[in-house]
This record gives structure tokens, sequence and C-alpha cells, in this order.
């Protein structure tokens, strides 16, 4: 389906990025790697994508609070492929606290990992797809992209303004071929939503199982953490030519909990 496509996917050594780097892989999409962590399990990663589905698949460990990193990111994947056609903007982190009691370099680091990233890879992309006259732009958001939870200010902030960035370039380039869409996940078991639980569990005193089933999965009224490869199947169908009037909106993947 994504044959010839070359696609980068942000923060995706782990958890969703990794899913859907996965999923493009196998629908026949060269990709670009991005994230932290032990080098020789990234490369196992990288060879294993690449020698299971036929298609390239390289690394880069761009720091995606740095703007710079991000624009040599952009530049070698054109160089090396001719062109990003599929930018899929996941990079997150988090931290939990009180708004009274939230640290300034934890609200500046996730600003910058969660939101600013996202607009710095956009601007980089969008030259080389208005000139292919084609590119999908997805920006994994979350249900905190259309609701608030407490002691999240800096990531709602941030997948808010995800959801507003994605409206616009949607808006922007609705003649170009080019389609922008917010995933919006609710709990999905990733390392992310395990430290999450931690710092839960920590914050209200109570134990990791108490936070899973009263703290997180309260809001998901199916009870049930979403799948990786659920969100990895709908990015695949944004990419697909059925999906080529699908722009500037927030599709939530939550068991129902921005249904409240």
């Amino acid at each position: 389906m994504l044959q010839g496509k070359t696609a980068i996917v942000t923060g995706s050594t782990s958890g969703i990025g990794l899913g859907i780097a996965d999923a493009f892989a196998r629908a026949g999409a060269n990709v670009v790697l991005n994230g932290f962590g032990d080098a020789m399990e990234i490369e196992r990663l990288r060879s294993d994508l690449a020698c299971k589905n036929g298609v390239k698949v390289v690394y880069s460990p761009a720091d995606m609070s740095k703007s710079k990193a991000i624009e040599n990111m952009v530049r070698q994947t054109a160089d090396t492929f001719g062109a990003v056609d599929i930018l899929v903007n996941n990079a997150g982190i988090q931290h939990v606290a009180p708004i009274d009691e939230f640290p300034e370099e934890k609200w500046d680091a996730i600003l910058a990992i969660n939101l600013s990233s996202a607009f710095h890879a956009t601007r980089l992309a969008l030259p080389g797809m208005k000139k292919k006259g084609w590119g999908r732009i997805i920006n994994v958001a979350s249900a905190h992209a259309l609701v608030g939870s407490p002691y999240k200010s800096a990531y709602v902030a941030a997948k808010h303004g995800v959801f507003g960035l994605t409206k616009v370039t949607a808006l922007e380039t609705a003649e170009e071929g080019i389609t922008c869409n917010a995933i919006c996940p609710g709990y999905v078991k990733t390392p992310l939503v395990e430290k999450q639980i931690d710092d839960q569990a920590k914050a209200h005193g109570i134990p990791r199982e108490k936070v899973i089933t009263d703290v997180l999965l309260t809001n998901q009224p199916n009870k049930k953490f979403v799948e990786v490869s659920e969100l990895a199947a709908l990015a695949v169908f944004l990419c697909s030519d059925a999906g080529a009037s699908l722009t500037g909106t927030a599709l939530p993947m939550d068991g129902g909990w921005t249904a409240h």
C-alpha cells in the first residue's frame, strides 16, 4: 500500500511510535526511526524491520527538543530517500504534579518535545510534500487534546496545542494533496504510561493496581487499555487513498472516554 513512500516516525524506538513504524514497514514504506535507548537494541529493531519487510530503515538520534537536530533529521531523510512523504509526530514525555508545584524545567521540556517538535518537523517536511503534491502528517495527540485531567498541566496544554496545529496545517494544505490529522489515544500500555502509573501511585499514595482501575481507566468506559496495533492500523489507513479526504480532524481511540 505504501511502497515507495518514506515515513519519519518520531519517538519510535518503543511504544506507539514503534508500532506505527512497524505497520508502515509492513505496508511497504521506508522508515526513519527516531528516539532514545540502548544503541544495540535500536540497531536490532532497525535491522529486524528492514529484513522482515524488504524496506530501508534508518535511525536518527535527533533530540526532538532541539530545532537544529530536527532540521538535520529531515534534511538527511530527504537526501537519503528523496523526500519525506509521511511524518508522524509522536515523540512525547510526561510529568505529573499540581500546577503550583510543577517544575518550570519540566514545563519547558514537555512543551518543547510534545508541541514545538511537531511544529518544527512539520514546517521542514512541508516544502517537499508540496513539491510532490502528496503528503500525510499524523500528530499523535491524546484524549488530553480534547479533555483535561488534574496534575497534567503541561501535557494537556501541549496536546491541546497539537490539535490546534493539526487544524491549521490541514487548512493551509487542503489544496496541496496533503492531509494532517491528530490521533487521540486513551491510555495505551507503553513505557510512558508505565511511568505515569508509578508517578500517580506516588502522588496519591495508592498501589499501582488502584492507579490503573481507579485513576487511569476510570475515564475509559470499556475499562481496557488501547492496543498499539489499533493505533498503527489507523495510521496506515490515514496514509491510504481511502483517507485522502480526512483532514483537520481529531480521531479519538479511547474506549469512549471523550464521549462523556
